[in-house]
């Protein structure tokens, strides 16, 4: 079963292969193809889209690392239950209105619940703090507390923030083929402390998480 997996940077690749080569492939569970296609929604839906257009995938995951709303404290891994813009849409006088208030299209896709059970009972299997909940993307990446609590406030349940699964979704849905999100926490959203930020640590997360997934990513 062919998987697809989109990270934005090389570090995020690495860090998947890095997990990954532990697998044992066959010709009916090939090793996956990872690819870092750039950061932000629309670097992310392009190359997506591009890797789907020139060959044929049963899966699509969007990896990295990214920012933990209080539920997801730095060290954890979100898988997510939904992938959602958070700022796609309208600012008005009375607060923002999401895209599909305007008429314009959807914000938000639902993962495929029997799949996100089974990634889930992986993870947790292999002793990885694991979070379910949704994933917002955005544009801009939130640098203070009041725009982390605007954001936890409109998406109640909010696990991590990060640049490029709304993007990765988008093309997926658009090729028909299921997506999943899987991002382990680095930071938390809110002002940004660079010497707080765990970067590596979150890196080999992503590695161990990756390591866990071998028999599980199947739709």
């Amino acid at each position: 079963m062919p998987i697809l997996v989109i990270t934005a940077v090389a570090a995020e690749r690495d860090a998947v292969l890095g997990g990954t080569r532990s697998w044992h492939a066959s010709e009916s569970t090939p090793e996956p193809a990872v690819l870092a296609v750039g950061a932000g929604p629309a670097a992310a839906a392009a190359g997506t889209a591009a890797a789907l257009a020139r060959g044929s995938y049963d899966l699509v995951v969007n990896a990295g690392i990214g920012g933990g709303f209080a539920v997801a404290p730095v060290g954890s891994t979100v898988l997510a239950t939904r992938v959602v813009a958070a700022d796609l849409g309208a600012e008005t006088a009375d607060g923002f209105v999401p895209i599909e208030e305007l008429g314009f299209g959807t914000s938000a896709f639902e993962a495929d619940r029997r799949l996100v059970t089974r990634v889930g009972d992986a993870l947790r299997a292999a002793g990885v703090p694991l979070v379910l909940g949704p994933a917002l993307t955005v544009s801009t990446v939130t640098g203070t507390a009041e725009r982390a609590a605007e954001l936890t406030a409109a998406h109640p349940g909010a696990a991590v923030e990060g640049m490029e699964g709304f993007g990765v979704a988008t093309a997926a849905a658009a090729f028909g083929v299921p997506v999943l999100e899987l991002r382990t926490i680095s930071n938390a959203v809110g002002p940004r402390d660079r010497a707080a930020w765990r970067i590596p640590d979150a890196l080999r997360a992503l590695t161990t998480a990756f390591a866990a997934l071998e028999g599980s990513l199947t739709p």
